[in-house]
């Protein structure tokens, strides 16, 4: 697989950031960890120049990445059943399934979207490395709903630019706790790292990134709410921070929401239900979409039965 070449030019609004912080805020799939065994390996360049991690930015620097070759993924395919809502050589579009994660980490080594996706398209684009190849972009183990993949570094690079400068997007449905007054809002709160829970995220103003989340009501139920939300960021578990932070947590989250589980749901209520983009090869507007889940949407009825008795 080819590598690829990302490039950046500094804003006064990151003006004293390091430079694997920087880089990691503006190619949203790669890892902070990542970021650093590509500038330990001489591939982060500013002003031409090769620099360390500690580097701090300063405004007009122009940065450059360079992504080595790489090696075909070490992953094993693996024949899992896919949802696939659109492919060609250089994008696959699937319908994810609550449940599943979309690629190994800790704990989930086998059985990810992504050793689906190497026993269904024998190819994905290299510049995530072994572990992450094709994934663009990411949903939570337990949100469902559409989501892009790359075939080929091109696609890609082309589909990563989009994501970051928002010309992509995706529309997400959610089921949240009690009663929004509001017919639309928009949270704009940063999220980073919980204080003490390092494995929750949470909205706080230290060692955080700016984070806005659009939302408006679709169906009120009085306990319940169905929200369509959208991302202007695109943070760890956004929409559940947000809307747990606004006192509306989606309901089934086993981080945000609370304990006791009205409806049998395994994980939170929320999915994504629309992608758009432009083709990396032809530029053709795209739109997918992916229905509803049966577990929502028995929830749906459930409620709608209770509000009409």
């Amino acid at each position: 697989m080819i590598g690829g070449h990302y490039q950046f030019i500094v804003t006064d609004n990151n003006k004293g950031e390091r430079i694997d912080v920087y880089l990691t805020a503006c190619i949203e799939t790669f890892s902070r960890s990542h970021v650093q065994k590509l500038i330990t390996a001489g591939q982060v360049f500013v002003n031409g120049k090769a620099v360390r991690a500690n580097y701090k930015v300063e405004t007009s620097d122009r940065v450059e990445l360079i992504i080595p070759e790489v090696s075909a993924p070490k992953n094993e395919a693996e024949d899992i059943p896919l949802t696939v809502c659109y492919e060609d050589e250089d994008v696959i579009v699937v319908n994810k399934p609550r449940g599943l994660v979309v690629h190994p980490a800790a704990g989930h080594e086998t059985g990810t979207l992504v050793n689906a996706l190497l026993r269904h398209c024998h190819d994905l684009s290299g510049i995530n490395g072994d572990l992450r190849p094709g994934i663009v972009h990411r949903l939570d183990k337990d949100t469902s709903g559409v989501m892009v993949a790359a075939k080929n570094d091109r696609a890609h690079m082309s589909l990563a630019a989009q994501i970051k400068a928002r010309t992509a997007g995706r529309l997400y449905y959610a089921i949240v706790h009690g009663n929004i007054k509001e017919n639309e809002g928009l949270i704009d709160a940063p999220i980073g790292r919980h204080p003490v829970d390092r494995k929750k995220m949470a909205v706080t103003f230290k060692n955080s990134k700016p984070a806005t989340t659009k939302f408006r009501v679709l169906e009120r139920f009085g306990e319940f709410t169905l929200v369509e939300c959208s991302l202007l960021t695109g943070r760890t578990h956004q929409i559940r921070v947000h809307m747990a932070y606004i006192g509306h947590p989606v309901l089934g989250d086993p981080k945000y929401g609370p304990r006791q589980a009205l409806f049998s749901i395994d994980g939170q209520a929320l999915h994504s239900a629309e992608l758009h983009f432009s083709h990396p090869a032809t530029g053709e507007e795209m739109v997918f979409r992916a229905p509803l889940p049966d577990d929502m949407l028995a929830i749906l009825a459930a409620l709608r039965a209770k509000m009409h008795k």
